[in-house]
């Protein structure tokens, strides 16, 4: 299967050339589907996505596809998983030499994120344990002021579910709407940011938001 759905870390789509096939078999880039490893564990998914990202470009299809083939086991994760009862935590897993970052997030009951961007990033997306609610939504209308979210579409993801955003596709929301379970889900973000837009539902008004982490590699960060 020819890749269709290659791109930049910026995310602007790639131009099929002679020299960029070159450059994609230089890198030894994997282009075919239907080949994707099976990672066995966390740590070689971890592994995986290291390799494929030491290159410039992003094959969307194929980092989907070797998510979607991990499949969770809770002592893979375990160690990454701490939760605060009133926020949802983002957990460092990976930093990926600063080209991308692999964070476990923890959603406890009734947790949920606001509508937000990805900062020009890509946002690879899966659920490892519960359930998740993702509701995708419309740009809002600079033109346009106070004007409520236009919602484009409602997910619900299950265990080993996989989902994939962009700031061209769109922003989203992720809630754990479950008030008796809590739920767990990887991100996989390239290149990492640390501030995006929130954006409130009513008015569509953006503000700045700091991207912090609840822990680093298993281990509680210091406030």
């Amino acid at each position: 299967m020819e890749v269709t759905n290659l791109q930049r870390f910026d995310g602007s789509h790639v131009t099929f050339t002679e020299q960029i096939r070159d450059q994609i078999k230089a890198h030894e880039m994997k282009i075919n589907t239907e080949q994707v490893p099976v990672p066995k564990d966390l740590k070689e998914l971890v592994s995986l996505l290291r390799q494929v990202f030491a290159h410039d470009y992003v094959n969307v299809d194929y980092v989907t596809k070797l998510i979607e083939n991990y499949k969770s086991n809770a002592k893979d994760w375990r160690q990454y998983a701490k939760y605060d009862p009133h926020k949802y935590t983002r957990n460092l897993i990976d930093e990926g030499n600063g080209k991308y970052n692999i964070l476990l997030l923890c959603w406890a009951e009734s947790q949920g994120s606001s509508i937000h961007d990805h900062s020009n990033a890509h946002c690879f997306m899966k659920c490892l344990d519960g359930e998740l609610l993702e509701t995708k939504y419309e740009w809002p209308d600079d033109s346009q002021e106070n004007q409520e979210m236009k919602e484009r579409s409602k997910t619900v993801m299950k265990k080993n579910d996989v989902c994939y955003i962009n700031d061209s596709i769109g922003l989203h929301r992720v809630e754990n709407t479950s008030h008796t379970r809590p739920s767990i889900s990887l991100h996989v973000y390239i290149p990492p940011y640390l501030e995006c837009k929130g954006f409130d539902q009513q008015t569509g008004k953006a503000r700045s938001c700091k991207i912090t982490f609840y822990s680093k590699f298993g281990n509680k960060v210091s406030n």
